[in-house]
């Protein structure tokens, strides 16, 4: 029983890190992209009198999505059109559970893991959820019965598949490395050092890999300059017949999977929550001496070293949208294709080579 409320207490707080996070990009979204435009950007909810630079802004929006009127077109396929944004937004929520958080912690002399679900095959479980997403967007063009939302989901199709070869590619190299598709022995492998001095994250072993998993990872996101499935500027986006809460879903599942591409980088390749020099009893350095530290708070630093690096990765890819235009359709499919696609074959050889000699 008590094992029961440990996985369910696991669950509530994965879920509301996730979800309160999720909702706070779009602030830092709506803020980043003012400070770029020089804009002040949303600052105008406000709770007892009090604005604190647009803080309220998401809970204001989440608000006005519940409240909005839910309007379903008499020419689209109902049944369908109501599930596709929930089908998206259940796979890649679903995918927090495999991600760890931190190293175990000891309660009451029983060791509790700081993730879900540690599964054997914890990378294979994230990386099919993320797939399995593109149904909704499949669903949502088909059952709305408009050419042009058809075409943005076949194109969310194809642009899937496209990068999704990529992606899976660039990960080989770094198993060869650390044989294990376990997400926490994954980070647990990270936490050695190279040549005395440099920690031994998968973003030093792997370079090559990192960058094609980054840019087909960005891809994966459906947002500038891969916005190919939306194309708000050629007004084909899947969700064209879409408005109210649902709207909301597929705008909420877009910042989802920013988040999840950041604790993967995270933890594929920047060591997750691993501190450089940072053991169980506190810091050795390399230079010599230490900082010996309390169990619980050797624990903190871990949390915090995994949120700053997600922090990090979310603000890069919002920078990332707002800095560069949109590709053309067939230079996102050449680039997927044409050089992520062999840069990823590349290097699985040049690791083979290396680990064999």
């Amino acid at each position: 029983m008590t094992d029961i409320w440990v996985v369910l207490i696991k669950i509530v707080l994965a879920l509301v890190w996730f979800f309160v996070l999720t909702l706070y990009l779009t602030w830092a979204e709506r803020k980043e992209s003012a400070v770029i435009q020089d804009r002040v950007g949303a600052n105008r909810a406000r709770i007892l009198g009090m604005t604190v630079i647009g803080l309220f802004q998401p809970i204001a929006d989440a608000i006005k999505m519940f409240f909005k009127e839910d309007f379903v077109p008499a020419f689209s396929r109902k049944a369908l059109h109501t599930i596709a944004p929930f089908v998206s937004f259940f796979f890649v929520a679903i995918t927090i559970s495999a991600v760890p958080f931190g190293d175990d912690i000891r309660i009451g002399g029983k060791a509790i893991s700081l993730q879900v679900f540690d599964a054997n095959v914890g990378l294979l479980f994230v990386l099919a959820m993320l797939s399995l997403a593109i149904y909704g967007i499949l669903i949502s063009g088909w059952a709305s019965n408009n050419r042009f939302a058809l075409l943005g989901g076949m194109r969310g199709a194809a642009q899937l598949i496209s990068y999704e070869v990529a992606l899976g590619l660039s990960l080989v190299g770094l198993i060869m490395v650390f044989p294990s598709l376990r997400m926490s022995e994954l980070v647990r492998a990270q936490g050695a050092l190279l040549f005395g001095f440099l920690p031994k994250w998968g973003v030093f072993l792997q370079p090559l890999g990192f960058l094609v998993f980054f840019f087909a990872a960005l891809a994966e996101t459906k947002r500038v300059p891969f916005d190919m499935p939306e194309g708000e500027s050629e007004i084909i986006g899947f969700f064209t017949e879409y408005g109210g809460l649902k709207w909301g879903l597929f705008m909420f599942t877009d910042f989802m999977e920013i988040l999840i591409i950041s604790t993967l980088l995270t933890s594929l390749y920047f060591g997750g929550w691993q501190v450089p020099w940072l053991g169980a009893n506190g810091f050795s350095f390399p230079w010599g001496g230490a900082w010996h530290l309390a169990p619980w708070l050797v624990t903190v630093f871990q949390v915090a070293a995994f949120n700053v690096k997600v922090f990090f990765f979310c603000w890069l890819q919002i920078l990332i949208r707002w800095t560069y235009p949109r590709f053309r359709y067939d230079q996102v499919m050449d680039l997927g294709w044409k050089l992520l696609v062999p840069l990823s074959l590349l290097n699985i050889v040049g690791t083979a080579v290396l680990l064999s000699l």
